[in-house]
C-alpha cells in the first residue's frame, strides 16, 4: 500500500441492512518467548504509479531493512514483505493520460521501483504486486469470510461524481477547504494539514481534481457498497489498543486511541470502478474492492505467495495463524508512514479480528514525514526527491546513512543536500572510514598485510574491545526498540572511540622505537574493526560486507551473526581500498 494512502472516510446513509453478528474469535495474548524469535517484517505498500521518492524510503522501506537484517544477524527467523500497489483511481487516471492500459503503467513502473530498492540494497524476502492471481484470490477469500462472519453488509452511500468527466470520484479526488483547520487544498479522505480524516461532502467549496469543477458542478449520487463494520469491533480494538502497550511510540498510540474516541463508523470497502480486485459476488461487475482493503492485505497475500515460491505452500501459517489458544506465531511489526496509521492500527487490526484465525500487529512503529523544502513530500503534488536521482549522484550507502540519521521517529526532518553530503564527508569518511583505511594500510606497509601478534594486552587494548562489546548491546537495544537512529549514533560511537584510542596509543611513533607495541595496537583494531562492520551491517551492508572482505573474511557477512569475533594473528588481509568518498558541496539552490 502506498505510504502517502488514506482510508476512505465515506459511511452509508443508513444501516438497515446491517448482518447479524457473529460470535468474537478469543483475544490473543500476549506472544511467547519463542515467538519473538520469528520476526514478520511488513513494509508499506508504494503506488506503482512512480518511482519511489526518499520519504517513502526513509518513512518505512529503510526502516523496515534495517529491521530485518538486523534480527537475521542476530539468528531470529525473519520474513520480509511488501508489493507494488497496483490499484486505484490515481493509477487509471495516469494510464488514460498517457493513452495506454493502467496494467502497463503499473508493470513498468513496478519494474522501476524493484530496480531502486535493489540498488539501495532493501532485502525482501518477497517484494510483489497487488495486481497477481494470488493476491486477487486471497484477497477476495478474505472478503467472503468477513461477510460470512458478519462483519460486511451492504448499504448505500453518498458519493461524489462529476458529470463533466462522467465518473465518480474517489475521495483524493475531490479537493477542497478543510472545515476544521481551513487548509483550501484538502482532500476529500484526509487533510494533510491537520491530520484529520474526512468525508468529501464535508469539504468547503469542493472542486474536482480531474477537470476542476467548481462545487456546483459536482453532484452528490447515491450509489450502493459493501461496509466494513467497524463499529461492532470497536470495543475490541479499544481493549486491544489498550492492553500492554507501553512499548508504541506515544504519537502512534495516541493517534489510534483518538481515532476511536471520536467514534468509528461503518468504511465502505467497494467502489464504482473497473480496475481493481472484482468482488466475488454476481450483480457487481461495474465495481471493485476498493484499493485501501485489498492493499492491507497485501502482507498476508505476499506471505502466502513467498511460501508457494519455495515449494512450502503451508509455510505462511508459521507467521500469520493463531494457535488453538489465540497465540500469534511471530512478532509483526509494520513500516509505515504516520498518514497511515488508521490503516493498521484500527482497520487491519479489525479485518484481521473480523476473520477470526490471524495475528494482529504487535507494533507498529510509524514515522513522521521526511519534508522536502518544509513541505511534506508528495508525489500528487510534485514536492518530490525521487530516489534514483540520489542514487545516482550520491550513491546508496551516504543516502542510507544520512536517512538513518535523520529519520523522522519522533518528529518531522527535512531532506537537505547539504546536510546530506557534510554527514557523508564528516562521519562517514571523517570518522569510521578514515579509523579503517588508517589501520588496513598501517598493517600493509608496516606488517606485511597480515594481523600481527599482539602480546599481552593493556588496560587500554582491553577497555577499547570492551567498548566494542557495549556497542553490541547498545545496538541491539536500540533496533529491537525500533529506535533506529539511536542505534547508528552508538555504530557511529564506538568509531569514534576507535579514532581516539588509535590517536592515543600512536602506533606510528611506536613502530621506530617498540614495534611489539605498534603490533599490538594494530591487533586491538583489527578486533574493532571486525567489530564495527557488524554493528553497521543492518544500516550499511554493502561496506560492511567489503570490510568483512578486507579483514580477511569468506562468505556473506549477512550470515555471520550477532557478535564481536577475534582474527587470528597472521590472517593474510588483502590490499585495502577506502570504504567511502568525498563529495564537493552540492551546488546551490540545493539541487544536484
Amino acid at each position: 500500500m502506498s505510504a502517502s494512502s488514506t482510508p476512505s472516510s465515506s459511511h452509508p446513509t443508513n444501516h438497515s441492512n446491517k448482518t447479524s453478528e457473529a460470535p468474537d474469535a478469543p483475544e490473543a495474548p500476549a506472544e511467547t518467548l519463542d515467538a519473538a524469535q520469528r520476526i514478520l517484517v511488513c513494509v508499506a505498500w508504494p503506488y506503482a504509479r512512480s518511482v519511489t521518492h526518499v520519504g517513502q524510503i526513509v518513512g518505512s522501506f529503510l526502516p523496515g531493512d534495517i529491521f530485518a537484517r538486523y534480527h537475521r544477524l542476530a539468528g531470529h527467523d525473519v520474513l520480509m514483505v511488501s508489493g507494488s500497489d497496483a490499484h486505484g483511481t490515481p493509477i487509471t487516471v495516469d494510464a488514460d493520460r498517457e493513452g495506454i492500459p493502467p496494467a502497463e503503467l503499473v508493470a513498468r513502473f513496478h519494474a522501476l521501483i524493484v530496480e531502486t530498492l535493489d540498488r539501495l540494497g532493501i532485502s525482501f524476502d518477497n517484494y510483489t504486486i497487488t495486481t497477481s492471481e494470488n493476491h486477487y484470490r486471497v484477497v477476495q477469500d478474505f472478503f467472503l469470510r468477513l461477510l460470512e462472519r458478519g462483519y460486511l453488509f451492504k448499504d448505500v452511500m453518498d458519493s461524489p461524481y462529476c458529470p463533466t468527466d462522467r465518473r465518480y470520484l474517489p475521495d483524493r479526488y475531490v479537493l477542497g477547504t478543510c472545515p476544521y483547520c481551513g487548509f483550501n487544498d484538502a482532500r476529500g479522505d484526509q487533510c494533510d494539514n491537520c491530520g484529520r480524516t474526512l468525508d468529501p461532502t464535508q469539504l468547503i467549496d469542493p472542486r474536482c481534481r480531474l477537470c476542476g469543477s467548481v462545487s456546483s458542478r459536482i453532484e452528490i449520487r447515491a450509489t450502493e457498497h459493501f461496509f466494513l463494520d467497524l463499529p461492532k469491533l470497536e470495543p475490541r480494538l479499544l481493549r486491544w489498543l489498550t492492553s500492554g502497550k507501553d512499548y508504541w511510540r506515544s504519537t502512534v498510540l495516541n493517534f489510534a486511541l483518538n481515532w476511536i474516541k471520536e467514534g468509528l463508523r461503518p468504511r465502505a470497502i467497494t467502489r464504482d470502478l473497473d480496475w481493481g480486485v472484482p468482488i466475488p459476488l454476481p450483480g457487481y461487475e461495474d465495481k471493485r474492492i476498493y484499493v485501501w482493503f485489498d492493499a492491507v492485505i497485501g502482507y498476508y497475500s505476499a506471505s502466502i505467495e513467498w511460501a508457494a515460491k519455495r515449494g512450502q505452500p503451508g509455510a505462511w501459517r508459521a507467521w500469520w495463524a493463531l494457535d488453538s489458544a489465540g497465540r500469534a506465531p511471530a512478532r509483526a511489526y509494520y513500516f509505515i508512514g504516520k498518514d497511515n496509521i488508521p490503516f493498521h492500527t484500527i482497520i487491519w487490526p479489525a479485518m484481521l479480528m473480523g476473520h477470526g484465525d490471524l495475528a494482529l500487529p504487535y507494533d507498529v512503529p510509524a514515522n513522521e514525514y521526511m519534508t522536502m523544502g518544509g513541505f511534506k513530500a508528495s508525489t500528487s503534488r510534485g514536492n518530490v526527491i525521487w530516489t534514483r536521482d540520489v542514487l545516482d549522484v550520491y550513491g546508496a550507502e551516504p543516502l542510507r546513512y544520512y536517512l538513518t540519521c535523520t529519520m523522522p521517529e519522533t518528529r518531522d526532518t527535512d531532506f537537505t543536500y547539504d546536510e546530506l553530503v557534510r554527514r557523508n564527508n564528516d562521519e562517514l569518511v571523517g570518522a569510521y572510514g578514515n579509523v579503517v583505511h588508517r589501520t588496513l594500510t598501517f598493517i600493509q606497509r608496516n606488517f606485511g598485510g597480515q594481523v600481527p601478534e599482539p602480546g599481552a594486552l593493556t588496560q587500554a587494548d582491553e577497555s577499547m574491545l570492551a567498548t566494542v562489546e557495549r556497542g553490541f548491546t547498545a545496538v541491539a537495544v536500540a533496533i529491537e526498540a525500533v529506535r533506529l537512529r539511536e542505534g547508528l549514533a552508538a555504530a557511529m560511537g564506538v568509531a569514534r572511540e576507535a579514532n581516539r584510542y588509535l590517536d592515543k596509543q600512536a602506533p606510528w611513533k611506536a613502530i621506530k622505537m617498540e614495534r611489539a607495541a605498534a603490533a599490538r595496537v594494530m591487533y586491538t583494531m583489527i578486533q574493532t574493526l571486525n567489530g564495527l562492520k557488524t554493528l553497521f551491517a543492518p544500516f550499511l551492508p554493502f561496506s560492511s560486507q567489503r570490510l568483512h572482505e578486507m579483514l580477511g573474511g569468506q562468505g556473506e557477512l549477512a550470515k555471520a551473526g550477532w557478535r564481536a569475533t577475534r582474527i587470528a594473528p597472521g590472517t593474510p588481509l588483502p590490499r585495502p581500498t577506502p570504504l567511502f568518498a568525498k563529495f564537493d558541496p552540492p551546488t546551490p539552490p540545493d539541487t544536484i
